[in-house]
């Protein structure tokens, strides 16, 4: 049966008198009312933004303040406006620019980037006379949004707006009005500086809409319900309940009894030898600062460094003064080569099961296992792949770990130029000393090098080169720059006294806050705030990070050869070139003439496939094809152990007319064919098959 033409039309009571919209959508258009009786229906926005009328009510009189016959009118003035945007009547919103005659709906206004400020006189601005935004500081670098973090173009522009106090947090216009509709004006203001005041008129001067009211997740019906949970988890090193450690019985040996000062550790009352009748417990890290034995900053150590400090003092097996002398004057490669020679066997726990998007968790729980031992073998299974590879599942393991231990919170700045950040959480977490111990083992696993070191993170670490010097370019906070600049460049005593004054307080914190008269004491006085910046603020962070790269003496040899290891940490490994693939593979001929002719050509064949994958005329590229082979994208840090090989396939049987891969033995398996073109379009489809598969 043919619908018709009145069964599709909407509800007219529903539809806005000003946008014809039926839309109900508060974010985009404001509140949508409906007044039954004077069979009115109107957007808030639409009647916010149109450019005849005024409040003469009261907020409870009308439409918030709107009088229902001054909006009748306001309806009958727009129905002669044609609109820019749709050419229909009703376009109420006009530029507040008196010469300019464009008129648009509210809705229409955003899809020609009509500006709407809703603050003062709520005036509408089109596309050539809207405010913009200028840019005294010019971008360093490529930029991201500092609300979705995707990348961002930084050029200004309707779509494109940036913090007015900080300079450095750019932003979609979608992001921050999403932003401003969670936040509200109590919560609303920059991601980076925090700056709410200047943040939050600029926004308003550049059409971002701030509600009214508290922010949503205040607005949420039992948001804070978790704050009313006790802490339930046993926090002893030997936990004996049967039941686990979140267990927690109403009385007796496995009732959990938590940190009378903290709060936040537990013990059952048996794991802590604690009597029936005492209720009082203090755990270690309240108990040292209660008797004066702590020292600030503090962290609690973690069971997982407790277990492998205890393993160093029992052995002495990575500070051999042989071992350090015949590794001396090693390579890098053959250093780490050297380190890893001394792990055997697997972990006695078994598989490490990782699953998607868990990658860092998966780390992280190796090392707490209870029974982890650094010099025993790592076994690792993806979940959901039913295959298992050994060994370039590893390196696989370690390639993607290294990944998200880079983009993780504890390192800040561009990619591949990356400083420590200092986060508390994550110091009481020791989270600092366990990075440094998952990127020791990656480098001894078969992961690539960590090759996203800034400059100053290195030398921070193992203090090469000795004459470096920190510079404003090491410093991540935009604010603490832009003050530090305005102090070198003062040119007298008095700007400089106030431009010192605009930072007191951090100068106190530092211990720079002193006189400074001339031109060499303003320059010592920066150097003395790099230096606390980089060094002594971080000092806990450095020593746990250190700590962690102790694992299997790693950190040990990188100090006694750091010129060696520098390139490995601080540079982006070589790009890949088809004439170092050619090389890296090693090729097994048979030993019959007939058979060589043959595969002689199929190698011919590879390495004109290696030259279009370099030049980008194939749909793979040499970091895909290595991945096929090796499971990894980069040259590990110890090498590729045994070294990459390639032979050939039974060129008789058509079943291998694909390449195939061995990658436990990096081993590639080409097929023998005379077509380049046949060559080409299966090496391409098998090589597209598993990148896609192993991505994480």
């Amino acid at each position: 049966m043919k619908r018709t033409k009145e069964s599709v039309k909407p509800n007219l009571v529903d539809v806005c008198q000003l946008c014809k919209r039926s839309d109900d959508s508060p974010e985009k258009y404001g509140e949508k009312i409906t007044i039954p009786e004077h069979k009115l229906t109107i957007h808030y926005f639409c009647l916010l933004m149109a450019s005849g009328i005024c409040q003469r009510g009261g907020e409870d009189e009308g439409v918030h303040g709107f009088l229902v016959d001054d909006i009748v009118k306001e309806v009958q003035r727009a129905s002669r406006l044609k609109c820019n945007c749709c050419k229909q009547k009703g376009a109420a919103i006009g530029c507040s620019v008196k010469s300019c005659r464009k008129t648009v709906h509210f809705p229409c206004g955003v899809q020609l980037e009509f500006l709407y400020q809703f603050t003062d006189l709520f005036p509408s601005f089109c596309r050539e006379h809207r405010p913009t935004q200028t840019c005294t500081v010019p971008p360093n670098g490529p930029l991201s949004c500092s609300v979705c973090l995707e990348p961002i173009e930084p050029v200004l522009s309707y779509s494109v707006l940036k913090c007015p106090a900080c300079h450095g947090s750019w932003f979609h216009r979608d992001c921050v009005q999403l932003q401003a509709q969670n936040a509200a004006q109590f919560f609303f203001r920059c991601t980076i500086c925090s700056n709410q005041e200047s943040f939050q008129a600029e926004m308003l001067r550049m059409g971002v809409h701030i509600p009214e009211r508290d922010a949503s997740w205040e607005l949420e019906d039992n948001a804070y319900s978790d704050l009313l949970q006790v802490y339930q988890h046993c926090d002893a090193f030997t936990c004996q309940s049967s039941l686990g450690r979140d267990f927690s019985a109403e009385s007796g040996k496995f009732e959990i009894i938590r940190c009378s000062f903290c709060g936040s550790n537990g013990t059952h009352r048996k794991c802590s030898s604690l009597k029936a009748n005492q209720n009082n417990w203090v755990c270690c890290g309240c108990k040292s600062v209660v008797d004066g034995t702590a020292t600030l900053p503090r962290h609690i150590q973690s069971p997982v460094s407790e277990r492998h400090e205890k393993r160093k003092r029992l052995s002495t097996r990575n500070s051999s003064v042989l071992s350090k002398r015949r590794l001396l004057h090693s390579s890098p490669r053959a250093i780490l080569l050297e380190l890893s020679s001394r792990i055997r066997g697997e972990q006695p726990g078994g598989r490490l099961e990782v699953r998607e998007g868990r990658l860092l968790e998966a780390g992280l729980e190796l090392l707490r296992r209870p029974d982890f031992n650094p010099e025993l073998g790592i076994s690792v299974h993806f979940a959901g792949e039913h295959q298992f590879h050994g060994s370039s599942d590893l390196r696989r393991f370690f390639r993607f770990l290294l990944q998200s231990i880079q983009t993780s919170s504890l390192f800040k700045g561009p990619e591949g130029d990356k400083n420590l950040a200092l986060d508390s959480q994550a110091v009481r977490q020791d989270r600092y000393y366990e990075m440094g111990c998952l990127m020791a083992l990656s480098m001894l696993h078969g992961g690539p090098p960590p090759s996203f070191f800034s400059k100053a993170l290195y030398f921070s670490l193992f203090h090469f080169p000795k004459d470096f010097q920190f510079s404003f370019s090491d410093l991540n906070e935009i604010g603490l720059v832009n003050k530090m600049r305005k102090i070198k460049e003062c040119r007298t005593a008095e700007g400089l006294r106030e431009a010192m004054k605009s930072m007191s307080e951090y100068l106190e914190v530092s211990g720079c806050n002193r006189e400074v008269e001339t031109g060499h004491e303003k320059y010592a006085l920066l150097d003395d705030m790099l230096n606390f910046h980089m060094m002594v603020r971080l000092q806990l962070p450095l020593q746990r990070f250190r700590e962690g790269l102790r694992t299997m003496g790693v950190y040990e040899q990188i100090q006694m050869t750091p010129e060696a290891f520098y390139q490995l940490f601080c540079f982006p490994q070589e790009k890949l070139c088809a004439d170092s693939m050619v090389t890296m593979f090693s090729p097994q001929f048979s030993e019959r003439e007939d058979y060589r002719a043959r595969e002689g050509l199929t190698a011919k064949h590879w390495q004109q496939f290696l030259t279009e994958c370099e030049e980008g005329r194939c749909a793979s590229s040499l970091e895909d094809v290595l991945v096929f082979a090796t499971s990894s994208d980069t040259i590990p840090a110890v090498g590729f152990v045994p070294p990459p090989t390639m032979s050939f396939l039974p060129a008789a049987d058509p079943s291998y007319a694909f390449p195939q891969r061995q990658p436990d033995a990096n081993r590639l398996l080409l097929p023998v064919t005379p077509s380049y073109s046949s060559f080409k379009k299966n090496m391409e489809y098998a090589v597209c098959q598993v990148t896609v598969i192993q991505d994480p």
